[in-house]
């Protein structure tokens, strides 16, 4: 085999890998955990909205 057959099998390769990696992404089953990252920004906000405002009721009393 020469160098040109290696890069087509190489190419192949990493054509394959990237149509599995793509699938991987989009497929149902991994939707909800990347859905949970995406939001994980926002709950933070919250609890620390939530932390803020149990200060706040601490020091008026």
């Amino acid at each position: 085999m020469d160098y040109g057959t290696y890069r087509g099998i190489l190419t192949l390769v990493i054509l394959v890998l990237f149509i599995v990696i793509v699938a991987w992404a989009y497929s149902k089953s991994t939707k909800r955990r990347f859905d949970d990252a995406a939001n994980a920004i926002f709950e933070d906000e919250k609890e620390h909205k939530k932390t803020i405002s149990n200060e706040e009721k601490e020091s008026e009393k």
